[in-house]
């Protein structure tokens, strides 16, 4: 991550109340991902897999997309892209609680596998990269029914050493689907470093293998997040197929809370990185510059996502378990065997 730019772009055609928005949703996702680290850490939820460092890329990419509309195949640390997409703050926790009411499954599946049927949110499987041949699959039916809708799908830069990697970009691009590969990259899978993963500088370099642009940019510097995907989304619109963009994020938290990271990771690389390269900050910094946030806005920004956070994990915290005879729903088929 060294080498990104530190200056952030400028956007004249995001407004300051988008900008605000942006912000407050990146705010939002951060303070429930710390709210689940204390949660876990009490025994009152099973894991927690992080989304810190990575809410830029996230919310600066899914506001180029029409939430509801087309598309979108979340990968596990994806909580600020599925806020963002219209998610509440409220399903989230029932995700984490594995309540009744969870959108996703019904308090089914481990938290993080995020889905909703009503804003075409697809809920993914723990294997990576399964998800990418699946988007190749839904974007292939929305061309075949003419339907103006694109497909965006997430995944971390360890999917890509993965066959279902190469087979859903070579599918997608020998059949111009209206799709979008978003590799957020960490330079981390678990504990191989990106040195170990492959042999190349950046994933983007892959995209030529199956003739599609293939672009890196700074998750760090939210705008130009959007504004490369706002490119990506206008070509899949348009009938002009794929896009591979891969946006350099970093992973301030371990892999999940079932693992330690500084087993493994230099302290003084993180340390780096949460001066540097941290989305939030550089993005409130940003706003700062503009003159779109200040102090009595942070606070009242602080003040509401506090309260959000609150209702939230107290909501999820009450709400039922899923009944046990429902143990086998969805499991086995619920037909009446032939006679």
């Amino acid at each position: 991550m060294s080498t990104q730019p530190q200056t952030l772009a400028q956007a004249p055609e995001l407004p300051p109340a988008d900008l605000l928005k942006m912000h407050y949703l990146m705010l939002l996702a951060r303070r429930l991902d710390e709210r689940m680290w204390l949660l876990n850490r009490q025994g009152k939820i099973a894991f927690v897999i992080s989304c810190q460092g990575h809410e830029g890329a996230q919310v600066g990419t899914a506001w180029a997309l029409r939430p509801g509309i087309d598309w979108v195949l979340p990968y596990y640390r994806d909580l600020a892209l599925v806020l963002a997409l219209k998610m509440t703050p409220r399903e989230i926790m029932l995700g984490a609680f594995a309540r009744a009411e969870d959108p996703s499954s019904g308090g089914r599946q481990m938290p993080s596998h995020y889905g909703s049927p009503r804003l075409k949110i697809v809920s993914g499987s723990s294997p990576v990269a399964t998800k990418i041949p699946h988007a190749a699959g839904v974007a292939l039916a929305c061309k075949l029914r003419h339907e103006d809708a694109v497909t965006a799908v997430y995944f971390g830069e360890g999917s890509t050493s993965q066959g279902d990697f190469h087979e859903g970009l070579n599918f997608a691009a020998v059949q111009r689907l209206p799709v979008v590969f978003v590799c957020e990259n960490n330079e981390w899978a678990i504990s191989t470093p990106l040195s170990k993963e492959m042999a190349i500088e950046r994933v983007a370099q892959r995209g030529s293998a199956y003739g599609i642009p293939g672009e890196t940019v700074n998750g760090s510097d939210v705008v130009k997040v959007y504004q490369a995907m706002k490119q990506a989304v206008a070509r899949a619109r348009q009938g002009e197929g794929p896009t591979l963009l891969e946006v350099l994020t970093v992973r301030l938290t371990s892999h999940s809370s079932d693992d330690n990271q500084f087993s493994y990771r230099p302290k003084e690389e993180l340390q780096t990185e949460q001066e540097h390269h941290e989305p939030l900050a550089a993005f409130a910094r940003y706003l700062r510059q503009a003159g779109v946030l200040d102090t009595p806005k942070e606070q009242e920004l602080e003040a509401r996502v506090a309260a959000e956070v609150d209702d939230a994990t107290a909501y999820a915290e009450r709400a039922a378990p899923p009944a046990p005879e429902s143990l086998l729903d969805h499991v086995y088929a619920d037909a009446e065997p032939q006679q």
